[in-house]
């Protein structure tokens, strides 16, 4: 059952999070995720990919390619273009579709948190995402992160603790849930 978990697009119920093991070899995307991811292959095939080739067409009419600077940053550009269609193809195909839906006072994807650090006495409002659009230094942190995984699924007042290492951890309280959806401004990362 775990194998077929690995690259399941439906994610069925089957699929949890122990059976898939320690080797991971997915990543979890919501359908916007993935459709995001789509659009951005779509502009970098028929606009980036293009314009990247008259660059280097253009670069190389300059003559010499050993000393031509202008030829190795229109290749480097292009290549790295090229890594990213490849790197997102990856990412789709390889991904485990998860729900962006949960329960109006539960903790799930797309919910913004307000977080208590009973430690540093510290409230921190987080919006939690999928790793592809994981971002902590915009209040973006990952379903997939230690403080992520350990949220999702409480309710407001629940004292929750992180494991970070085996046997290395701190608590945290929810103070609030706010549902909020997917509106599309959240931005892929890049690499």
């Amino acid at each position: 059952m775990a194998a077929d978990c690995l690259f399941s697009r439906a994610g069925g119920a089957g699929c949890g999070r122990a059976e898939r093991g320690n080797r991971k070899m997915h990543n979890e995307l919501t359908r916007q995720d993935i459709r995001k991811m789509e659009e951005e292959i779509e502009y970098r095939k028929l606009v980036v990919r293009r314009e990247a080739l008259e660059d280097v067409k253009t670069a190389r009419a300059h003559g010499d390619l050993s000393e031509n600077f202008e030829y190795h940053a229109a290749k480097k550009v292009k290549n790295q273009n090229e890594s990213r269609i490849r790197y997102l193809e990856r990412m789709i195909r390889t991904a485990v579709i998860v729900s962006d839906e949960s329960a109006e006072d539960e903790v799930g994807m797309n919910n913004t948190v307000e977080v208590y650090f009973e430690d540093d006495d510290l409230v921190e409002r987080y919006k939690l995402v999928t790793t592809v659009r994981g971002n902590s230094l915009e209040g973006l942190i990952s379903t997939e992160s230690p403080l992520g995984k350990a949220l999702l699924g409480h309710k407001a007042g629940d004292r929750v603790y992180v494991e970070v290492n085996p046997g290395f951890g701190y608590y945290v309280v929810v103070k609030s849930i706010e549902n909020t959806v997917d509106d599309g401004s959240d931005r892929l990362r890049s690499f």
